[in-house]
């Protein structure tokens, strides 16, 4: 009977999910920065790019998941994407940076998930690279995989996320209908003291600036003083890291995907990557001691990927010049800016670990500040 319960308790919460309208920034006046969105406002408006997601509720105290990001459709451990890092703070377990950092490229998905199942999206993504076809002789596997802690909400020791949820995430990738809020690696996250979670965004530079799409995907675990496009929100809710007992501790983490179908090198990559953290920085987050934000960059162009086994030693590529990179960088800062934001309107309210509770974004509150600062109109 106690089985049958958790499972109608994991349906209902998965119905409720899906039957929820989505709530965007942008759907309540809001707009970041000046330059037009993709289709979808999403880091799937990068042609090729797709995300899928596993969200684990369970019983009192299972609010975690795994949220991964396919470069292009095809094999990338065969044919490479260049990519970068960068560590905006560097208290976390960003496994494979190393390598990409020395290399330049990206060989496997990316996957996200809590601090504590870090090695087990490792072992998936090992699975998953050496079960495509003509990976059949490798020894060797960059997997690449980020994380926050879910901790205060989610039974982090439990370890709950398997192979299988990260498998089944990548299985269920799309290039459509990224979802936000408590799903996936977002599922048990806090950001400014509120539920955090999932976000994403996009910009489409026009052709006259190279007609390139950036997109970036957050997950959204950190502190500061909240800031929706200059509004100091939090400061007017008086809740905000510092301002008292209950509200002293910054640390968690940030994890940023940036996409973009600009042909970038790994050098101007991580200049690129450089630039989403100023989107962070945008929204009031401080980067604390305990909190690992880190930013992954990569081009999906298709001139400029890396074959495992090439067939000339010289590749010839090319390359955005220095010069022409600014409007990129804006963008990604637009961008992650509007995807954090975007982590926390979906939000809901969430009770896990211990009965701990975490409140959703309070828009019945929030909107009267907007206005009062002229961030949406009246």
């Amino acid at each position: 009977m106690k089985k049958l319960l958790i499972c109608l308790y994991i349906v209902i919460a998965a119905f409720e999910a899906r039957a929820q309208p989505l709530k965007r920034a942008r759907n309540y006046g809001l707009q970041f920065g000046v330059i037009p969105t993709g289709k979808q406002n999403a880091i799937t408006d990068v042609a090729g790019v797709k995300v899928g997601q596993t969200t684990l509720i369970k019983g009192d105290n299972i609010r975690t998941g795994v949220t991964v990001i396919m470069p292009h459709e095809g094999n990338v451990f065969q044919q490479k994407v260049p990519a970068a890092v960068f560590a905006g703070n560097g208290f976390g377990k960003l496994a494979g940076s190393t390598q990409i950092a020395e290399l330049g490229n990206l060989e496997t998905p990316i996957v996200l998930t809590n601090t504590l199942n870090v090695s087990t999206g490792l072992d998936a993504l090992i699975d998953y690279t050496l079960q495509q076809k003509g990976n059949e002789k490798i020894q060797s596997v960059n997997a690449v995989v980020g994380e926050t802690n879910d901790g205060y909400l989610n039974d982090i020791q439990g370890r709950h996320v398997t192979k299988n949820d990260v498998l089944l995430a990548i299985r269920n990738a799309k290039a459509s209908d990224v979802a936000e809020g408590a799903v996936g690696a977002g599922t048990g996250t806090v950001c400014f003291g509120f539920k955090g979670g999932i976000g994403t965004a996009s910009r489409l530079l026009p052709k006259s600036l190279g007609g390139y799409t950036v997109g970036v995907l957050v997950q959204t675990n950190f502190g500061g003083v909240l800031q929706i496009d200059g509004a100091p929100v939090g400061r007017e809710l008086g809740k905000f890291d510092f301002s008292n007992q209950l509200m002293n501790n910054a640390d968690g983490s940030c994890m940023m995907i940036v996409a973009t179908d600009a042909p970038l090198n790994s050098r101007n990559l991580q200049r690129l990557a450089k630039r989403a953290f100023m989107g962070l920085a945008k929204t009031g987050g401080i980067a604390s001691n305990g909190s690992g934000d880190y930013v992954i960059a990569f081009s999906t162009a298709a001139s400029v990927r890396v074959f495992h086994q090439p067939v000339q030693p010289l590749q010839q590529a090319e390359y955005l010049q220095n010069d022409y990179a600014s409007p990129v960088f804006m963008a990604a800062i637009e961008a992650t800016e509007e995807a954090i934001i975007n982590s926390l309107f979906a939000g809901v309210d969430m009770k896990g670990k211990e009965g701990h509770q975490v409140p959703a974004l309070p828009l019945d509150r929030v909107m009267p500040i907007l206005k009062k600062y002229n961030v949406v109109k009246k």
